[in-house]
């Protein structure tokens, strides 16, 4: 099949690839589906033949191909994913970075989006969540100490797998980048406040992590959001940010031991919130606790 950019409903200016099975996306590498995409890239299932496997292969859209902006971006992601190394945090496999068609190459996840089983399904049950939070408290302080604050931490961006995975490392920054941050980087409803609002309640760090990883967690034990839904389109302030006017409220009134350290995480404060270490700590006994799977009684055939 021949590639071509087919033109965008919004923009007649921009364009995405439309890459069908079996067309060579790059030197070994042949796309198969595609997943989705933004403002910037086009995400595509695709097959690699040095790896013989399947991988997702995230492209630079056509018009943006030569776009230093988008390029510094993917270049980013690409270091971060280059620096990382972690059970729960997705893997990148190669990248180019220039060309007619700039792309990394990442892992490919078995399993759902965590915000997927939620809108499906509901909430999770507590045998789910406590080893979901283990395993993201465990990301997040390695994240911590390797000095990465990942900035958009979501269940959109948490796969549902064994181990479950953190992805999109789009907007992540080094500690001392993050603390420089002078505006709002992030997806609003997960957004810390001193995310919203850097320049009057920085500097952002890994807290801000832990205050998403909160929300994450309210939403996955309860199906809704500690806030107000931020509006869409709103200006700055506290009609896109309620989360800078309200406090955060369990829709039960006496909360169990998991949903009290959700609970803590939302602090306003960042320094009132867990650390991850400390987090994962506090689970154990959590996870202690819950019943063990038992085999039912089998009987032996005569």
């Amino acid at each position: 099949m021949l590639e071509r950019a087919s033109a965008s409903a919004a923009a007649g200016s921009e364009s995405r690839w439309d890459f069908g099975e079996g067309h060579e996306i790059g030197p070994g590498l042949s796309a198969l589906r595609r997943l989705g995409g933004g403002r910037r890239y086009d995400a595509y299932l695709a097959w690699d033949e040095r790896l013989h496997a399947v991988v997702v292969c995230k492209v630079v859209r056509p018009h943006l191909v030569d776009d230093a902006h988008t390029l510094e971006g993917l270049a980013g992601e690409w270091g971060m994913l280059e620096r990382l190394d972690h059970p729960v945090i997705v893997r990148g496999f190669e990248a180019t970075l220039d060309g007619s068609r700039p792309r990394i190459v990442l892992e490919h996840l078995e399993g759902p989006r965590l915000s997927t089983l939620v809108r499906r399904y509901g909430p999770l049950p507590t045998e789910q969540l406590a080893p979901l939070a283990l395993e993201l408290t465990a990301a997040l302080h390695y994240l911590r100490t390797e000095g990465v604050v990942h900035l958009d931490v979501k269940p959109s961006n948490t796969i549902m797998g064994a181990p479950p995975r953190l992805i999109d490392l789009s907007v992540a920054l080094t500690a001392e980048d993050a603390a420089s941050l002078d505006s709002a980087v992030g997806t609003d409803a997960y957004m810390a406040p001193e995310q919203c609002e850097p320049r009057g309640l920085g500097p952002v760090g890994p807290a801000a992590d832990v205050w998403a990883l909160g929300v994450t967690l309210f939403r996955a034990a309860t199906g809704g959001l500690p806030f107000d839904r931020p509006q869409r389109g709103a200006a700055d302030g506290p009609e896109r940010w309620p989360q800078l006017r309200q406090d955060p409220r369990w829709p039960e009134p006496a909360p169990d031991p998991l949903a009290a350290l959700i609970m803590l995480c939302l602090e306003r404060e960042p320094a009132r919130r867990p650390a991850p270490a400390d987090l994962h700590a506090a689970l154990q006994p959590i996870l202690g606790e819950l019943p063990r799977p038992r085999l039912s009684r089998l009987r032996p055939r005569l």
